[in-house]
Order: C-alpha cells, then sequence, then structure tokens
C-alpha cells in the first residue's frame, strides 16, 4: 500500500475516511465529522488477498476482503475449518473486524476480534507495523469499537481458523402473531443463554406491510413470522 494517501492528507489538511465493503449503516466512510474539514475516500477495494495456512490454522486476509470470500477460501482447503464472523458475505472484512465481528459461532468461539493473532497496520508516518511493532496497547485499541481509524489503516488481519463440524444442521421455524409467536420469542429469553455452546438459535423479528384487496381501506402493518435458525457449529452460509 502507498503511503502518498497519509502525506497528502497530512499536506493539505484533509481528513481520510477509510472504506472497506461500504456495509455501514451511518454512512462514516462517506461524510466528514465536520462540514468544515475536506476529506477524501481510501477505497480498500483491491486489497483482497487471503493466504489460508492450514498448518498453523490462521489465514492473512486483507482488510478490502469481503466475509463471503473469506468463507469460500477457507472451505476450498479445509471442510473442517471455519471462522467466527457475520452471515451477510458481502461485508467488508476491515469494517466488520474493527467494529467486534458478532455471528452465528459467537457462542463457541466469541466474536472475530477474540480470532484475530496479528494485524498490519499504517501509521500516520506511513510505517507499516505488524503486532509486534505497534505493540499489545496499539493491537488492543484497533480490535472492537471502530477504533482501527483512530490509530492508522489497517491493511491485513492474521485470523485464527477454528474447528467446525464437517455436517452441520440447521433448521428454521416460522410463526406469526396468530399462531402465538409471542411465546416463542419469551422461550426463546429462558433458553437460548443456558443452551449448549455447540447449540446457536436466532431470532429475527420483521413486520411485513400487506396491502388489502378493499383499495379504499389504508395500508394495514402486522407482524410476520417471527424466524429461529438453530445450528450447531456454523461453519458454512
Amino acid at each position: 500500500m502507498s503511503r502518498l494517501p497519509f502525506f497528502c492528507a497530512q499536506r493539505h489538511g484533509l481528513e481520510m475516511k477509510i472504506r472497506s465493503g461500504g456495509h455501514d449503516y451511518e454512512g462514516l466512510s462517506y461524510i466528514s465529522k465536520s462540514n468544515k474539514v475536506p476529506f477524501f475516500l481510501l477505497d480498500m477495494f483491491k486489497l483482497r488477498y487471503i493466504d489460508v495456512d492450514l498448518e498453523s490454522e490462521s489465514a492473512w486476509v486483507q482488510a478490502g476482503a469481503t466475509l463471503g470470500e473469506v468463507y469460500y477460501e477457507i472451505s476450498e482447503r479445509s471442510r473442517i475449518h471455519g471462522f467466527p464472523a457475520g452471515v451477510c458475505p458481502t461485508v467488508g472484512v476491515g469494517g466488520h473486524l474493527s467494529g467486534g465481528g458478532y455471528g452465528n459461532m459467537m457462542r463457541k468461539y466469541g466474536l472475530s476480534v477474540d480470532n484475530i493473532i496479528d494485524a498490519k497496520v499504517v501509521d500516520v508516518n506511513g510505517i507499516i507495523l505488524d503486532r509486534k511493532s505497534m505493540g499489545e496497547d496499539m493491537f488492543w485499541a484497533i480490535r472492537g469499537g471502530g477504533g482501527g481509524a483512530s490509530f492508522g489503516v489497517v491493511i491485513a488481519y492474521r485470523i485464527k481458523l477454528v474447528q467446525v463440524p464437517e455436517t452441520v444442521t440447521i433448521f428454521r421455524v416460522e410463526k406469526t402473531l396468530e399462531e402465538n409467536a409471542t411465546e416463542s420469542v419469551y422461550a426463546w429469553q429462558e433458553i437460548a443463554h443456558k443452551l449448549h455452546e455447540d447449540l446457536f438459535i436466532r431470532l429475527i423479528l420483521e413486520v411485513e406491510t400487506v396491502l388489502r384487496q378493499d383499495y379504499e381501506k389504508p395500508l394495514e402493518l402486522r407482524s410476520r413470522p417471527c424466524s429461529s435458525e438453530t445450528l450447531r457449529d456454523f461453519s458454512e452460509l
């Protein structure tokens, strides 16, 4: 990665915004904190290299890669390894990991940041640092809470691969309010945290807009099914 963006930002007083996959609900990659400070966008899109090493059960992943690409590369090399992260395949690694990274394996293996063992960061002076050269305090600070951008630009992470079963059982249950979905939500709250760590249950509440056949009447909002997915060591999309 070139050092020019850093030198350019310093010389011209520009704020640098970093974009990995672009999945940012608040749009922080596209706006400046102050209207008085001009900014430019540093797009990590072309930094997508992924190097899987099964011998060490780890992988180097550049920040512009997507979660789907990470899962694909791991699955191409092994049917019994995975990485604890989210379920949306188009989310960028840079934003997901710097923000914490939760997913379907978090009960067993924790968040994505709990499985980062090294990183490469370009600091304000344009120097590339790894875990050893940046120190443990900075390595801690760049993992979670979106803190990476406060200390430099994370260009790659070394992640720890985890063991997963070759066969994963998944099922889905849908219920409406009329089918007593409220009881399912209550039951989930009562038992989800007590289950074995190999079992994960995700519950989603959705609202569906239904257009009545009588067009003179207003649109009606009603509850759509609560979706519950039960997984044993989620290992693939």
